[in-house]
């Protein structure tokens, strides 16, 4: 099955920092992470954008 392309997004300012892949199949929730932002220079949540 194929991956579709999905960003992760800043909660802070936006920014869509990190891209992932994933599964082509619907899901009820979306990914939540903590990464670091280099915009706002602090460990953030990022959350999945399509």
């Amino acid at each position: 099955m194929a991956q579709k392309k999905a960003s992760l997004a800043c909660v802070e300012c936006g920014s869509r920092n990190y891209s992932i892949g994933v599964s082509s199949t619907p899901k009820p929730t979306r990914l939540e992470v903590n990464k670091f932002c280099k915009y706002c220079k602090t460990y953030t949540l990022h959350k999945e954008t399509r």
